[in-house]
């Protein structure tokens, strides 16, 4: 357990952090989770129209470095992969 102030605010401020990195990875892999089920129904116009949704979420979580840049270049690349091998 933390005995100094400034470790028990450290503690604070990692745990509200935390909050925000958790709502931001769900919002990427939710999002590619959506896509990836419509390109498994063959729809691809509404996966399509969902791309730049993905690439939001995706861009913000890196910005705020939830996700390494280099981890976000990589899934949106296979975001954009799976649309453009069912075309």
């Amino acid at each position: 357990m933390a005995i100094t102030s400034s470790a028990k605010k450290a503690i604070r401020v990692a745990s509200r952090r935390g909050v925000f990195n958790a709502r931001r990875s769900d919002a990427v892999r939710k999002i590619t989770k959506e896509i990836k089920q419509l390109v498994a129904e063959k729809k691809i116009k509404e996966a399509t129209a969902l791309l730049p949704k993905a690439y939001k979420a995706i861009d913000k979580a890196a910005k705020m470095n939830s996700l390494h840049k280099n981890t976000a270049s990589r899934k949106k690349s296979l975001v954009a992969r799976w649309l453009k091998v069912t075309k």
